[in-house]
């Protein structure tokens, strides 16, 4: 995160604020700006991805805006995605693999600014799908980050596939894995809860119908031989309680994920859901 309340600015924002020809030069001597391209400054604090996006002509967009408010985003490739105004160019730059979007936000007023939320979102739909726009609105609906407006917004200015994934989104899930597990569990129309609290065990991540714990751990959790045995401990107090439970990495989950789905459903198809 960048920690200049406003990291890029022209040269005339500069000068709107109160700096001087003169004081303009001063900052850049001192390095507190540095010159991106002509006519446009980063701030002493800018992070990477919006200094990169600034440089290219424009914001960060899409899933880059989403991973800089610090929500979860669904896997996806490493390059930048940077949101462009209607009436602006791209400024390739070394290195340059930067996706473009052009921005159709009439609201905005700074144009190097990150987006909205809500624009985010909608911009990871159009440009990631249907599953990625849902990890992340959950993220952001888990962490307060959209009010009852941008529901409303987000309803109106996308589609009907969104504004269902809309009204199936929770605020609980703790982890985009979860999101992700509830999500691709749908068309089967079981019931699965996440972050939900056993007696011995403690909160779990997921629980598919009564009986049924589902674990996702993420990319570098439960690795070491602590946190391992905490895990057995805990499956084996589960066990105790009548729970059966299934773990699954973050791997599995996201890349092989017709293994996990079989496993899922095969405790399903011998009941082990239910009590």
């Amino acid at each position: 995160m960048c920690t200049s309340k406003r990291p890029v600015a022209t040269y005339g924002e500069l000068r709107a604020g109160g700096l001087s020809r003169r004081a303009v030069a001063r900052e850049l001597d001192r390095g507190v700006l540095r010159s991106l391209r002509r006519g446009v400054y980063e701030r002493l604090g800018t992070c990477d991805g919006v200094r990169d996006a600034a440089a290219h002509g424009g914001s960060l967009a899409c899933v880059s805006a989403a991973e800089h408010h610090g929500l979860w985003v669904a896997e996806h490739d490493a390059r930048l995605h940077v949101g462009l105004p209607a009436s602006g160019r791209s400024h390739p730059h070394a290195g340059c693999a930067c996706v473009v979007h052009w921005n159709d936000d009439d609201t905005r007023t700074d144009a190097f600014g990150v987006p909205s939320v809500r624009v985010t979102l909608r911009q990871i739909l159009r440009c990631q799908g249907l599953e990625a726009f849902f990890v992340t609105l959950e993220s952001a609906l888990r962490w307060g980050k959209l009010s009852a407006t941008d529901l409303r917004w987000l309803r109106t200015h996308t589609n009907a596939a969104a504004r269902d994934a809309i009204a199936f989104a929770r605020r609980d899930a703790d982890s985009g894995l979860e999101s992700l597990l509830r999500w691709r569990l749908r068309p089967y129309g079981l019931a699965v809860r996440t972050q939900q609290k056993i007696v011995s065990v403690g909160r779990v991540d997921v629980v598919i119908g009564e009986r049924l714990i589902v674990e996702v751990d993420g990319i570098s959790n439960h690795d070491d031989e602590s946190h391992r045995h905490k895990d057995l401990v805990r499956d084996a107090n589960a066990a105790i309680w009548g729970f059966v439970t299934l773990r699954f990495d973050y791997a599995l989950v996201v890349h092989d994920w017709p293994t996990l789905e079989l496993a899922i459903l095969a405790c399903v198809d011998r009941g082990l859901h239910h009590r």
